[in-house]
């Protein structure tokens, strides 16, 4: 089985509608995907109406969460989309996310780059706007190379020039609300250093304590070494390990599958999920 739980589509900051991701994933030699856009489950009818008969759809989102001043993303999976306490946090997340996209927007301006709000509504489209969306108007006025030339302190990265906070929450809280919705929690890209400052191996270990099941170790943000860090980190604290692609479409330069989890892994997650079951495609509709 070729299993990638680690995908973004339009409902967030990716450029595949969920309708297409599925295909693509499909299409890719996937056997299983989850969907994670950050802080919304809003794709995952529409990717449920088109799967494909042979791929499985996992249900997610990626978690927006911060500690000590450090952002991280928590994945969640297969948990009660309609649990009310996890349901009004996802909800203040993205309340946020429009003054704060504008924020960025105004600060921009401020440094002399002519962009717009208009320009950035615009190729969030109908997805939760957010730092990628403002990235991608940098790339379309010539003044950063591609999407990950603006998350730098001089634009866009975590305390940069045009970087606004927005609402996040503590990871403890995150693992808390999933458990409690019936899903599983897995620290996406945990020691993605390009990204910014990482947890320390003690902050992981409390996140372990607090219910934590297990860590993305196989991702392109992660070279040879960090991945046999993690391992090792992940075996001693007894989490599970897991691979994926973080793919966005076009807005970045991972494909599908290019890292995946291990069937037995894939196995556990969904013993332990209670808050949802995976969907199996019965053959969505062609494109």
């Amino acid at each position: 089985m070729r299993i990638d739980l680690h995908t973004h589509s339009t409902a967030s900051d990716g450029t595949d509608s969920p309708a297409e991701l599925v295909r693509n994933a499909a299409a890719a030699g996937l056997d299983v995907v989850a969907l994670t856009d950050h802080d919304t489950t809003r794709g995952h009818a529409e990717a449920i109406a088109a799967l494909p008969e042979g791929l499985t759809l996992v249900t997610g989102a990626e978690l927006s969460c911060r500690v000590d001043g450090i952002g991280l993303h928590m994945l969640a999976y297969l948990f009660d989309p309609a649990e009310p306490a996890l349901l009004a946090e996802r909800e203040l997340v993205r309340d946020d996310r429009v003054p704060r996209a504008r924020a960025m927007v105004g600060k921009l301006r401020e440094l002399g780059v002519p962009v717009t709000w208009e320009q950035v509504a615009r190729i969030a489209g109908d997805g939760s706007v957010g730092r990628p969306h403002v990235a991608e108007a940098l790339v379309e006025l010539g003044v950063v190379p591609d999407v990950s030339g603006a998350f730098t302190p001089e634009w866009l990265a975590d305390g940069g020039r045009a970087y606004v906070g927005k609402h996040e929450l503590d990871p403890v809280d995150a693992i808390r609300l999933v458990k409690a919705a019936g899903g599983v929690t897995v620290f996406a890209h945990p020691l993605a250093v390009k990204r910014g400052q990482v947890l320390s191996d003690a902050s992981i270990a409390r996140l372990a304590e607090a219910g934590l099941d297990g860590v993305e170790v196989d991702h392109m943000d992660h070279d040879e070494a960090t991945r046999a860090r993690l391992r090792g980190l992940a075996k001693e604290l007894g989490l599970l390990t897991t691979g994926s692609s973080d793919y966005h479409g076009s807005r970045k330069t991972c494909r599908l599958g290019e890292y995946t989890t291990d069937p037995e892994i894939y196995g556990e997650i969904t013993r332990r999920a209670a808050g949802a079951f995976p969907v199996p495609g019965a053959g969505g509709p062609a494109a």
